[in-house]
Parts: structure tokens; C-alpha cells; sequence
């Protein structure tokens, strides 16, 4: 069992795309981190303010949502195949 699965093309292919969305997730974490923990960590009356939310909150969630989503977009529209789980693999 082990062996059919180590050569069936769909795992390999689904064991790819997995480790993309792992690395999308570390992405995301580390530019939300970088971002709040990088220009939050100054004390209040310093914090600068864009569309009236304080800059780390603004580029962390914000800029970091939409940056994320169109990483989603790339990775699903370019990356990620069609792969048909419920048929037997031939070969």
C-alpha cells in the first residue's frame, strides 16, 4: 500500500501542493509578525497612522490580506493541478 502510494503521480502531485500551502502559511505568518512586531513595538505616541489605523496594524492586516490573497490566486491559478482522486491510476 505504502509503496503504491510513494509512486501513484497524484500523491506526489498532492504532497507538492501541500507543501506550498504550508509555505504560503509561514509566509503569512512572518509578514504578519515582521509587520506588528517590527513598527508596533514603538511606544504609542510615536505610532504613524495610515486611513486612520496605526501603520503595523495597516501593512500587517491589511496590506497582508490582500498580498496573501493574490499569492493564493498565483499559487491556484498556476501552481495547483486538476487531479482526479476518485479514479483508479493507470500504471
Amino acid at each position: 500500500m505504502e509503496d503504491q502510494q510513494r509512486d501513484d503521480p497524484r500523491f506526489i502531485i498532492a504532497k507538492h501542493e501541500a507543501l506550498m500551502g504550508i509555505a504560503l502559511v509561514i509566509f503569512n505568518f512572518l509578514w504578519w509578525f515582521g509587520f506588528a512586531y517590527g513598527l508596533g513595538s514603538k511606544p504609542v505616541s510615536e505610532y504613524s497612522y495610515i486611513l486612520g489605523l496605526p501603520s503595523w496594524f495597516f501593512y500587517s492586516c491589511v496590506v497582508g490580506l490582500f498580498v496573501v490573497i493574490g499569492l493564493v490566486f498565483i499559487m491556484v491559478k498556476f501552481f495547483l493541478k486538476d487531479v482526479d482522486f476518485d479514479g483508479e491510476h493507470e500504471g
